[in-house]
């Protein structure tokens, strides 16, 4: 009971947040520009075309009013149309959502990797401090946390088509003809026939999935590790070792548990972080995600599916901060008493 009295408490902190996130949002991209301008630059035009979107749009209104109407009709499903020209009146709903899945599909996958051994290499680094192993870890921590994710993914780029190149030229290309390492969006892949997943979800989310991957290994280690450490000289572990208990015993039964408090908070707040600043690595692996997506309704000023990404993201950073508020209450009971 406590439990769901703690989700639901958290529930109703999360719904005010996110009205006050979408007009802040609302208000900045209001501001952007004319989201008009394209279409008035356009001979083709007439002026009662472009004054129908106008009123359609809501530019006939204050703010607070476009606000409203806007957050009526997306709280309805309805999210707009684009008026991007090449995609003028498409519906952004469909548009930003297969973006996402995109998106979310190699954020997931990379953040749960860079999670699980960041936490492996934290944990043995602490157990192992000051060893070859601590020493190794921390090094190659700082070495990833010092190169822009840009250009970790370009050199994974460069050294996969090298390495495509060599493969060829020994005849050991997969049997639908794809390098063993895609260096773009899976969209151009050839999935039919035997191999054609594994082509799609190793061959072509390997170095996205890499280039996400390192930086947040490099953080998730070196929190638990610190955190770790932190733990494994609380006056309960200690007490736990005077009582003569195995190793193996405190270190997974007695700090684990609280070391990856602050691993968790930090998860929390990076997923949001990489979700939304994926646009590096979709734009040198050409994968036409929520990065490309926000590039484009910024260059068009397209403030519908700039609204629709924004929301999304925002969204999802709250969802994932509630998923961590519910580990803080299983990892430590006290929190969801208290």
């Amino acid at each position: 009971m406590n439990l769901v009295i703690y989700i639901l408490r958290r529930l109703a902190i999360s719904i005010p947040v996110l009205l006050v996130g979408t007009f802040l949002c609302f208000v900045m991209v209001a501001g952007t520009g004319d989201p008009l301008a394209e279409m008035k630059s356009n001979p083709a035009m007439s002026k009662e075309a472009i004054a129908q979107m106008a009123s359609q749009l809501g530019l006939d209104q204050s703010i607070v009013p476009r606000y409203f109407t806007w957050l009526g009709n997306f709280v309805t499903g309805d999210w707009g149309v684009s008026i991007a020209q090449g995609n003028a009146q498409a519906p952004v709903f469909p548009k930003v959502m297969a973006a996402f899945e995109v998106t979310l599909k190699l954020v997931v996958g990379a953040e749960i990797l860079a999670l699980i051994l960041g936490v492996l290499v934290g944990v043995i680094a602490a157990v192992k401090q000051y060893s070859i192993i601590d020493y190794i870890a921390t090094t190659l921590a700082f070495l990833l946390f010092s190169m822009p994710i840009f250009c970790v993914a370009i050199v994974l780029k460069r050294y996969a088509i090298e390495f495509n190149g060599w493969v060829r030229d020994l005849g050991l290309s997969d049997v639908l003809g794809n390098p063993w390492i895609r260096t773009t969006s899976p969209e151009s892949l050839n999935l039919d026939g035997p191999g054609g997943f594994l082509a799609s979800y190793i061959g072509a989310y390997l170095l996205p999935t890499l280039s996400i991957m390192a930086i947040s290994f490099a953080a998730y280690s070196r929190f638990q590790r610190a955190s770790m450490l932190e733990t494994l000289n609380a006056d309960y572990v200690r007490t736990a070792r005077a009582k003569g208990l195995a190793n193996s015993r405190v270190i997974f039964r007695h700090a684990f548990r609280n070391a990856l408090i602050p691993v968790t908070t930090l998860f929390s707040v990076n997923f949001g972080a990489v979700l939304s600043g994926a646009i590096i690595t979709e734009t040198v692996f050409n994968w036409n995600g929520m990065g490309k997506l926000l590039v484009e309704a910024v260059t068009k000023s397209d403030t519908q599916v700039m609204m629709g990404w924004l929301v999304l993201i925002a969204s999802s950073i709250i969802v994932a901060n509630l998923i961590a508020d519910l580990m803080y209450g299983i990892l430590d009971p006290r929190i969801r008493v208290g």
